[in-house]
């Protein structure tokens, strides 16, 4: 109970925030399923975890790399908001309490490229999390293409316990969002081919959305180039 009332207070602060400083743009090709989904995006900055939780009303959990849970009071407050630490390197965990989440009527939200997108456009190349949960649990993958307009991106050095990087900040501007037609998939979460294909085919869909979603934005002025400035904490939200 406690939890999902604190994830509920962060994911206002969201709305607040989205609607106060981005132009969100979002466009749904489909009504969304009943019960538990994945929900799989692209991920063009540091900020699209939060923001797509602004899409489904219940309480989702976010997949997200562990060093964050380190970070005093943050990481405290994502636990008690439900999310789930990924170990760099070593995903099995994170995907078994995913699974046993699924299983349990909880919507995942996870971003398979497992780092911020290329700058230039495109795609990295997509982590078989996505399609491990998908096969494991018959839930329904709802691919997230997510459009913004890099001139906006604020690029903030951070650090926790002496290890820096830096992060890809969004904080105004216009943000456009295409969700998916639901994927279904069945079959052997071991099989390695299969879980492949399973996993190019999501990524190609949202690839497909989040050019759909780049083509919406409205022309923007030409900003400075985004600086590095130092934030003190270090903020990097991954899938499996």
């Amino acid at each position: 109970m406690f939890q999902r009332f604190w994830y509920g207070i962060g994911r206002a602060l969201i709305i607040f925030f989205a609607h106060v400083m981005l132009k969100m743009d979002i466009h749904w090709k489909a009504p969304r399923p009943q019960g538990p989904l994945i929900l799989a995006a692209n991920h063009p900055s540091t900020t699209d975890p939060a923001l797509v939780t602004i899409l489904v009303k219940e309480q989702t959990s976010i997949l997200i790399l562990e060093t964050l849970f380190k970070v005093p009071l943050f990481g405290r407050s994502l636990r008690m908001s439900g999310h789930i630490p990924v170990v760099q390197g070593n995903g099995k965990a994170a995907l078994a309490e995913a699974t046993r989440l699924l299983n349990a009527g909880r919507t995942i939200i996870i971003f398979p490229e497992g780092i911020i997108s290329p700058a230039e456009g495109g795609l990295h190349h997509g982590h078989s999390g996505v399609a491990r949960l998908a096969l494991e649990t018959g839930a329904p993958v709802i691919p997230i293409g997510i459009g913004l307009d890099h001139n906006h991106l604020q690029l903030l050095e951070t650090s926790v316990k002496g290890k820096g990087e830096v992060g890809a900040w969004y904080f105004h501007g216009p943000y456009a969002i295409t969700v998916g037609h639901a994927l279904r998939f069945s079959g052997n979460s071991e099989d390695r081919e299969q879980v492949r294909r399973v996993t190019d085919y999501i990524m190609q869909q949202i690839s497909g959305l989040a050019q759909e979603s780049r083509a919406r934005l409205a022309p923007a002025r030409m900003s400075l180039p985004a600086r590095v400035v130092n934030f003190g904490l270090k903020f990097m939200i991954t899938g499996a």
